[in-house]
This record gives structure tokens, sequence and C-alpha cells, in this order.
């Protein structure tokens, strides 16, 4: 019985308690002066048809983010050419447009003090297969497939968070979607 406990903890909750550890200076800071920040998050087509869409928003709840903006929506191909344009010179553009067009989507806006770079460090890796490697807890290595469908998606600057929240923002509370 002592056996079975100790590769229980050793396998299952050292690992977790682990990550937990790691993340409890971010979950938790109650530094005032710490500014709040907004970032974007897409679990993509791949995430919502593998139902992985409840366990991230537990995940990024657990980890201290706000979710201040949400909608599930199915993107065409022309948001998907608009959103993605700095990506249009490159090789992958047309199967990323069909890819991100072939599905529902859940777009959130999270935030929390270093909401950009926590959120990246989250998701991980974009290649799910190196991520699996190095960083086997991140959301890319429990949910990505290859990697174009990696499962999520998240801003890489204070700058492209600002323009994708208003991309989607504005759209949506227009009624374009």
């Amino acid at each position: 019985m002592t056996h079975k406990l100790t590769a229980f903890f050793t396998k299952i909750l050292l690992p977790f308690f682990i990550v937990s550890t790691l993340s409890l200076p971010n979950r938790y800071s109650a530094d005032a002066s710490t500014e709040t920040e907004k970032t974007l998050a897409i679990i993509k087509p791949d995430g919502v048809s593998g139902n992985y869409t409840n366990s991230i928003k537990e995940t990024i709840l657990d980890h201290g983010f706000k979710i201040t903006e949400e909608l599930f929506i199915q993107l065409d191909e022309d948001h998907v050419k608009s959103f993605y344009a700095e990506h249009s010179s490159r090789s992958f553009f047309p199967s990323l447009v069909e890819y991100m067009a072939s599905g529902p989507v859940l777009i959130m806006v999270l935030e929390k003090g270093n909401a950009i770079a926590d959120w990246r460090a989250l998701i991980g890796p974009t290649d799910p297969l190196k991520a699996k490697v190095t960083h086997p807890y991140s959301v890319r290595a429990i949910c990505g497939l290859d990697l174009q469908k990696n499962c999520v998606h998240g801003s890489d600057s204070p700058q492209s968070a600002a323009q994708e929240i208003t991309f989607f923002v504005e759209r949506t509370s227009s009624g374009h979607y």
C-alpha cells in the first residue's frame, strides 16, 4: 500500500504541486503597483471541437485571469484573412485561413497584471510537439495537435493585444459577426 501511495505522489501529486507552486506568485499577486493588462485569447477550432473549452477556461481562471469579454463565433475567410494579414505572404497562410474558418472559435479578453506574458507562458510554445517536451503542462502540450492546430492563440505584445482586442470587440459590438 505504501508503495502505491509513493508512486501516486511522485507521478501525480508532485508534478501538480510543483506547477501550482511555480504559478503562485502570478496567481495570487496582491502587489498594488502591478497595473492590470489585457490580452486576447482564442480557443481555435481544434480546441472547441476537442471539447477543451471548459478546461481551458478553468485553467485561465485558476491562474488569476479575469475573463472580461467572451465571444463564441464562426469566422469567415475574409475575417480570418484580415486578422492574420501580417502572415499573408507566408506559405502557410492559405491553410491557416481554411483552418480558422473551419469551425467555431471562442474569443476571450483576459485581464490581470502581466496578462500577455503570463498567458503566453501558460499556453506554451507554438509547436505542441515541442511543448510536450519542454512545457508538458502547458495548454498546447495538452490540447494541441500540430504546428497549425495548436488549440489556442495569444497576443504577443501590448500593441498586438490592443489591435486584436479592437478587431474582435468593435466588429462584434457593431454586429459584423
